[in-house]
């Protein structure tokens, strides 16, 4: 099994869920035209004023999509993480 990466971008304040949202849209999009394998994309609801929009990735494109998408942050996962 490949590892993978979760790709996060962070929204604070009071429109940070539509923003969130509109950010996996995005990203979505971004993935269809692209060569690169994305898993999953959504939103973690961390509280009411801070949303992540993520991107789970392989862990070996990674690094070059932190370059093109500029994440705030990422996370190495595994299996049920």
């Amino acid at each position: 099994m490949a590892e993978k990466a979760r790709l996060l971008w962070d929204f604070r304040g009071p429109a940070a869920a539509q923003t969130a949202v509109h950010h996996v849209i995005h990203l979505n999009e971004f993935f269809e035209r692209e060569p690169f394998s994305c898993y999953e994309t959504g939103v973690l609801e961390q509280s009411p004023m801070w949303q992540a929009a993520f991107a789970i990735v392989d862990l070996n494109d990674a690094q070059k999509l932190r370059e093109i998408l500029k994440p705030h942050r990422g996370q190495r996962i595994t299996e049920g993480s």
